[in-house]
């Protein structure tokens, strides 16, 4: 079995997206420092979403417990594909608000800094894609980890705060817009 702690992930995340920046401002010639900024919130939310959708949520002594990887449970590929089935499962109804809210919450701030970044992502339906084909990939790289089923309820809900962000971002946009008539 093979382990690998939160800080690891994370700071693995970060070196990544780190090269990743330094290349494409190396290419560009010019740092453009707004467009970083909005960036790092990117950045800082993806790390949010690696820490919920993957590690497990439960701390032990105050510490995130690391994500394990066992080579013969990984093939298992529990997948659900019925929307809301496992919804009423959960053995409180505050572990079923927590999933509902919190898969929908993390990808609000996804929503409001997409179009922010990519200006090619100008309407609703454009974001949700974009959106939505961030949540399957994510979906679809818990597949490997035995403890995790990959749920259409997290797609929809995640594609549902994507939808909600994107809804704060034209607000803002609308108000600006309003006041400088």
């Amino acid at each position: 079995m093979f382990e690998i702690s939160f800080l690891e992930a994370e700071a693995a995340l970060a070196i990544i997206w780190l090269l990743l920046r330094c290349i494409v401002c190396a290419r560009q010639g010019k740092i453009y420092w707004k467009r970083e900024a909005v960036l790092f919130l990117m950045f800082v939310n993806l790390a949010v979403i690696i820490r919920f959708a993957f590690f497990p949520r439960a701390l032990i002594n105050g510490r995130v417990q690391p994500l394990g990887f066992d080579r013969a449970k990984a093939i298992s590929f529990r997948v659900n594909l019925i929307p809301l089935i496992h919804l009423f499962e959960y053995s409180t109804i505050r572990d079923m608000i927590w999933n509902t809210v919190g898969n929908a919450a993390m990808f609000i701030p996804s929503g409001i800094i997409l179009p922010v970044v990519y200006r090619r992502l100008d309407s609703f339906g454009k974001v949700l894609m974009a959106g939505a084909f961030l949540s399957l990939c994510i979906e679809f790289f818990q597949l490997p980890f035995s403890s995790r089923v990959t749920d259409v309820d997290d797609l929809i809900l995640n594609t549902l705060g994507l939808a909600v962000g994107y809804g704060i971002y034209n607000g803002i946009r609308y108000l600006k817009r309003k006041k400088s008539i």
